[in-house]
């Protein structure tokens, strides 16, 4: 299970890492997409981490698809995330100090269905989405991609 540890500047136990999410609007911009992760049962925006040898547009593009099934376009980058604060634990026992880009996309295509990564996927209102107990800080980033700010947030 994947797991959050916080304390004073305890990122400095993990390896630096990049991740990517992603905050996708149903048509009528009062709803967004979440999933459910399998590792630990929360909701949570889709993303995860970049690769090497990719954009961090392509890691979205290619987690979003990953998590979700949809195919979708990367439309603006909304924040950028990171917390000396917060350490990640994965079950393989890797602990990363990530940083996160969070990016508004846009769906062209696919099939909406869960994938080995998720156990659930579903639009909630906005409202709703952004006071549920998320993963990690996607509450935070949910509002910020609402206010349509034209410079992205830096937390």
């Amino acid at each position: 299970m994947t797991k959050i540890v916080r304390g004073e500047r305890v990122a400095k136990q993990g390896r630096l890492r990049l991740a990517c999410s992603a905050v996708l609007f149903n048509p009528g911009r009062d709803r967004i997409l979440l999933t459910r992760r399998t590792d630990n049962g929360e909701w949570c925006l889709p993303g995860g981490m970049v690769e090497p040898g990719e954009t961090v547009a392509e890691g979205c593009v290619r987690e979003v698809f990953e998590e979700t099934g949809l195919q979708v376009r990367v439309v603006r980058l909304t924040g950028v995330y990171s917390d000396p604060n917060l350490l990640t634990v994965y079950p393989d026992g890797n602990r990363a100090a990530v940083v996160t880009l969070n990016f508004e996309v846009e769906a062209l295509g696919g099939e909406a269905a869960v994938t080995d990564e998720t156990t659930d996927i579903r639009y909630f209102l906005l409202e709703k989405a952004a006071g549920m107990p998320l993963f990690h800080n996607h509450n935070q980033r949910i509002r910020d991609a609402i206010l349509a700010q034209e410079a992205a947030f830096i937390r």
